[in-house]
């Protein structure tokens, strides 16, 4: 109710525009009568035949008219969607302005262009320059063109190319009045805007990811426009084209070879740019080939109006190719694209460097197995002094935690990261890094809550008052039933409890509707680690009721701040609150080793804030609540909750949102390596 209540003032132009356009079109009877048909049609419609019998006034009278009754919903949706963002974007005044300018430009360009072509004999020149055109649709994709200027980058350059490849296709293909008037009047925003003072953005060239984005585009863009021609008669600029067993053919093996080299081509592989270097010059070849027939013979080919349609997409596509050559230097071969190179002893100088400079919560993570590693030193002769751990899934280096990096450094770890990641065709990102590590990436990098990180001071942790309540319970209750607890290296336990340990937490993966889940969670072979504490509750018996690990979290200068929980199972129908015990009695006993802190680990999809959350943040919510039965994240942080924590964020940073479908593929395959599309139907079900 509020956004409808704030359009009248948000949007007031774009409603009085499409007011207008209802009102005229009933007014004429055109929203239920052909309006091309009745006789009063050529006195308001525009057109070189219009200009040349001297009636200048129809850019006016014909701009808030529709041709047909069908044209009006068409017209309509481009009125609210052009001029509606361009008011949003540059404000009603300048929005007015840019629709008039480009209206009229298109109007008046496309009369003066056909006047100058007609003379020449040009039949398609010909026909339009007898035609008349009604419509703000000139106007319209001009608004949209000039509001691309206020979006950020890349989107900026997406939005253009995009809008452009659409005006573009559209006026060679089809080829219409409305069509020539739309590639003009988004061809002078596009042109014009970047010049005024007020939007003029420094010249830039684009990165290597954008001329893979823009070269995979391309190729995507040429292979569904000429599916599209051939399932229908177009008749352009260069003729027309009808459907052929020759024309399906060459369409046929173009796809084939886009399909091939497609995803190749968006990863930036070499040899994916060599075969789409060669698939344009074939294109070029045969355009030549078919002019050189035409001379010859001196009659059309059939198909040689799609062909030579079809060879200016990939002229244009050529040119592309070969202005980004830099951005395709990845080898074919899988073992030659390690972002990190070749360390054999990569664990044990990771393990070093954290030892030296400290890391975050989840930094002990980056010693387990499945990790690769890209080290970064200050100088280019210098030792290295910084390491991030990355996993790789779906063409995705899934950095884990925050970078084991001086504080001053993290930036440019993270940019050498991106830099090495891109060389090596994977899309980068960082998953689950601190509050600190997001504000020192590089300024182009966006970020979003995935999870939650809870944190428990030790000195200041006391066991009073109502609020530590179920906690002490839980100890008093142990001490009843005779449960003990013992703080051990799992590693150095007698068979008996190690044993007992494997089956506890078999049992408990068998239990759930998917494999159990890796990345971030650890299970028994990481808790064997010697480094790892593990907290055991045991029965007088022997019996193990239930097993939390430890992972240990460097400060500066090998010391040992804290511990991270991990490992957290518990034996069916055994002692109820042994979570609870465990943890508590674990907590107590790092306390007295001298260690600041506790961390329960994050917990994944779960955000307790009260800022406000937008459209991504909402897809995550619904996520968590998809997983819920299955993996309990709000439960499990909901029981946290019992000890009091701090909560602090914990963040996905990437490079901008195109990347996030390929991430969150990558982060899936990553926590369920190895779950077959049948584990998640069957779970999803």
């Amino acid at each position: 109710m509020r956004t409808v209540a704030e359009l009248p003032r948000r949007s007031g132009l774009t409603l009085a525009a499409l007011v207008l356009l209802l009102g005229v079109g009933a007014a004429t009877g055109a929203l239920w009568m052909p309006a091309s048909q009745q006789s009063w049609y050529p006195s308001v419609g525009y057109g070189l035949p219009a200009f040349e019998a001297g009636a200048w006034w129809t850019p006016l009278t014909g701009t808030f008219l529709g041709a047909e009754p069908s044209h009006y919903l068409p017209i309509l949706i481009l009125v609210a969607g052009g001029l509606g963002w361009a008011e949003r974007a540059l404000g009603a005044w300048r929005a007015a302005a840019v629709f008039a300018a480009g209206q009229l430009f298109a109007i008046l360009g496309a009369a003066a262009l056909l006047a100058v072509l007609r003379p020449s004999g040009w039949s398609w020149a010909v026909e339009l320059a007898a035609q008349y055109d009604v419509g703000p649709s000139g106007g319209a994709f001009a608004c949209a063109a000039a509001a691309t200027v206020t979006l950020r980058s890349p989107w900026r350059l997406r939005a253009r190319l995009a809008l452009g490849a659409w005006v573009g296709v559209a006026a060679l293909f089809l080829g219409t009045l409305p069509d020539l008037e739309h590639l003009l009047g988004a061809g002078l925003a596009l042109a014009v805007m970047p010049l005024l003072p007020r939007y003029r953005m420094p010249l830039s060239r684009p990165s290597e990811r954008e001329w893979r984005l823009v070269a995979f585009s391309g190729l995507v863009v040429i292979g569904a426009v000429q599916v599209i021609v051939n399932l229908v008669t177009v008749d352009g600029p260069l003729g027309s084209s009808t459907a052929s067993l020759a024309l399906w053919g060459d369409v046929a093996l173009d796809l084939l070879v886009i399909a091939l080299i497609g995803h190749g081509v968006r990863r930036g592989v070499r040899l994916a740019w060599w075969g789409a270097v060669i698939l344009a010059l074939l294109n070029q070849v045969q355009l030549i080939l078919l002019i050189v027939l035409f001379v010859l013979a001196g009659e059309s080919v059939p198909g040689a109006a799609f062909a030579a349609a079809s060879s200016v997409l990939w002229l244009a596509q050529l040119l592309v190719l070969l202005v980004a050559r830099g951005a395709f230097r990845v080898p074919v071969r899988r073992r030659l694209r390690h972002p990190g190179g070749a360390l054999q002893s990569a664990p044990g100088h990771a393990v070093s460097l954290l030892r030296g400079v400290g890391g975050g919560t989840l930094s002990w993570m980056s010693t387990w197995r499945g990790n690769e590693y890209l080290f970064s030193r200050a100088l280019p002769d210098a030792a290295p002094d910084a390491v991030v751990a990355f996993q790789r899934h779906a063409g995705v280096a899934i950095a884990l935690g925050d970078p084991i990096a001086p504080a001053g450094r993290v930036g440019a770890v993270l940019r050498d990261f991106a830099e090495a990641s891109q060389g090596a065709g994977l899309t980068p990102c960082v998953f689950s890094a601190s509050a600190a590590v997001r504000d020192a990436a590089p300024a182009d990098w966006r970020s979003l809550q995935v999870a939650e990180d809870t944190l428990i001071d030790l000195p200041a942790m006391e066991l009073r008052g109502k609020r530590w309540q179920n906690v002490r319970a839980a100890l008093n209750r142990a001490e009843r039933e005779g449960i003990g607890f013992r703080l051990v290296r799992l590693a150095e336990q007698p068979w008996a409890i190690l044993a007992q340990v494997r089956a506890i937490s078999e049992q408990w993966v068998g239990d759930k509707g998917l494999p159990e889940m890796r990345f971030t969670l650890g299970g028994v072979d990481e808790a064997l680690d010697p480094e790892v504490w593990v907290g055991i509750a045991v029965d007088a018996d022997g019996s193990v009721h239930g097993v939390t690990s430890w992972l240990p979290v460097y400060g500066a200068g090998g010391v040992v701040d804290g511990w991270t929980l991990d490992l957290m199972r518990r034996r069916d129908g055994g002692f109820g609150p042994v979570m609870e015990y465990l943890i508590a009695s674990s907590a107590l006993a790092f306390k007295e080793q001298g260690a600041r802190f506790v961390s329960l680990s994050g917990a994944p999809l779960v955000n307790s804030s009260e800022t406000e959350i937008g459209p991504i943040e909402r897809v995550l919510g619904m996520m968590a609540t998809l997983l819920e039965p299955l993996y309990g994240f709000r439960s499990l942080h909901q029981f946290k909750a019992k000890f009091n924590p701090r909560p602090e964020p914990l963040y996905l940073l990437y490079r901008d949102e195109a990347d996030l479908p390929r991430i969150g593929i990558a982060l899936t395959r990553a926590y369920l390596p190895d779950a077959s599309l049948r584990d998640l139907v069957r779970a999803a079900s």
